[in-house]
């Protein structure tokens, strides 16, 4: 029956490009904030993009288990998302999306599944420059650029965030480290300054903070960006301060494993994460920098097995609500509303068109940007505005496509295809498919005519790189 179901499907309609463009045309509308007045003075932003967080993972996402009032305290003084996605299931798309503004798909199978080790083909692969990423223009608009932390969108120096416009680079150009002997998987050190190796002493989360403190320091006096990655909570589950009992080299245990990694190890790695957000909100009121930054609060995907996904269905590496939906926070006094709780649909390459615009930075027509720009859409007293959003993953050679339109979803998983009313459903337990035939099919058209369109992007990127 399902086979069935999928063919009917798979009929062809004319009006499925017309509706990816108006999709796209929804975005063009909203990411540009060229027509508005620049501020008198040019914010810093700030972003911090944890790994691996579940949604349930802070205080404010309804997490009891630990504490985080640093990130909890961002909520109280910003805008808190509730329907924020993830551009992908892992960490390179996500990021990848998040650099460029576009659907990560559009650049070809380097970057639309994570980047394995330096040892293995992926050391050959990774996320061209193209002289429009979001670090790129924002440093052609006179700011001081810097990422902190996790890169994993290649290791090769034409990948590498330099390449992008990034003025400095401290941290790991792989997927994850040891915290505390910064080497990857294969055990090979992983840590760099700029384009050369570095050593330093200490614990991963502790350094990033450190660094970033440090970046803040350092430019009090000029408009600046910076990107701020955690590695943590990602595994290896290595509690801070306890380097005589860390467990293996980067190894990701299972719960299966014989004295494998707990909760408890679990939560000490966020709430050092939350420690790190609040040694940099501190230096932000330190140097009088608080009013004039906008700081957005993310995670790459939905968590591993030891985070809390409540209250959504599975988590990283696959298209269900758990492993797409993250937290979600904006700050910015004065400008966005504070102790908001904001419905919102949105996706990471809308806060690539949000910073853009806070900042007045020119985008050039290439850019194409598809996200949208969030600022006026919290600002506003009215209903959210209805989102069309794409996904598509194969990690673990399980193959899942999915489009988000208004409250449907449509959710397909190898040969079965779902649809869930996420209204009422947002543990995606009840298939409406059978009752809602033709909304699936509408919805089913959309992705498909997506999935032609990011992939004709790609082989033509492909094309023009022989």
């Amino acid at each position: 029956m399902c086979h069935s179901f999928l063919r009917v499907l798979r009929a062809p309609f004319a009006f499925a490009r017309r509706c990816v463009l108006a999709c796209a045309s929804l975005a063009a509308v909203h990411a540009p904030m060229h027509a508005q007045p620049a501020t008198p003075q040019r914010p810093n932003v700030i972003v911090i993009m944890t790994d691996d967080l579940g949604y349930g993972d802070l205080s404010s996402y309804g997490g009891k288990d630990l504490k985080t009032p640093n990130i909890d305290g961002l909520a109280r003084a910003g805008v808190r998302f509730t329907q924020f996605y993830a551009n992908a299931t892992m960490c390179t798309p996500t990021r990848a999306g998040f650099i460029t503004g576009r659907y990560q798909q559009r650049y070809g199978a380097a970057v639309e599944q994570a980047l394995a080790g330096v040892t293995s083909s992926s050391a050959e692969r990774g996320l061209a420059a193209t002289g429009r990423s979001l670090p790129q223009l924002l440093k052609n608009n006179g700011y001081a650029t810097a990422l902190i932390g996790k890169w994993h969108l290649g290791y090769l120096p034409q990948f590498s965030p330099t390449a992008h416009g990034f003025d400095q680079f401290f941290g790991i150009k792989s997927g994850y480290v040891d915290y505390y002997q910064h080497t990857d998987g294969a055990g090979r050190p992983d840590l760099f300054e700029n384009e050369s190796p570095t050593s330093a002493t200490g614990y991963m989360t502790d350094l990033i903070t450190t660094r970033a403190v440090s970046f803040i320091g350092r430019h009090t006096n000029a408009p600046f960006f910076l990107d701020v990655a955690y590695t943590g909570p990602h595994w290896p589950y290595q509690r801070p301060d306890q380097p005589s009992v860390a467990r293996g080299n980067a190894r990701h245990l299972m719960p299966y494993d014989s004295a494998t990694s707990t909760r408890a190890d679990y939560v000490t790695m966020v709430e050092r994460v939350d420690k790190g957000v609040g040694e940099i909100l501190q230096s932000l009121k330190q140097h009088g920098l608080e009013q004039n930054t906008l700081i957005i609060f993310t995670n790459d995907n939905g968590g591993e097995w030891l985070s809390n996904n409540a209250p959504f269905f599975h988590g990283k590496l696959t298209l269900w609500e758990g492993g797409l939906r993250v937290p979600t926070i904006m700050r910015w006094p004065g400008r966005i509303p504070s102790g908001k709780v904001s419905t919102q649909v949105a996706i990471t390459m809308d806060l690539t068109a949000s910073i853009l615009a806070a900042t007045n930075t020119p985008v050039p027509e290439q850019a194409l940007l598809e996200g949208v720009n969030l600022l006026p859409l919290v600002a506003a007293p009215g209903a959210p505005v209805e989102r069309t959003l794409f996904w598509r993953t194969d990690a673990g050679n399980r193959v899942q496509a999915a489009v988000r339109k208004g409250h449907w979803k449509l959710l397909t998983d190898g040969t079965h295809a779902m649809l869930f009313d996420l209204r009422t459903d947002v543990m995606e337990r009840n298939n409406v498919a059978a009752r809602q035939p033709g909304v699936a099919r509408e919805l089913y058209v959309l992705l498909g005519a997506w999935q032609r369109s990011v992939d004709a992007d790609a082989r033509a990127l492909a094309a023009a790189a022989r």
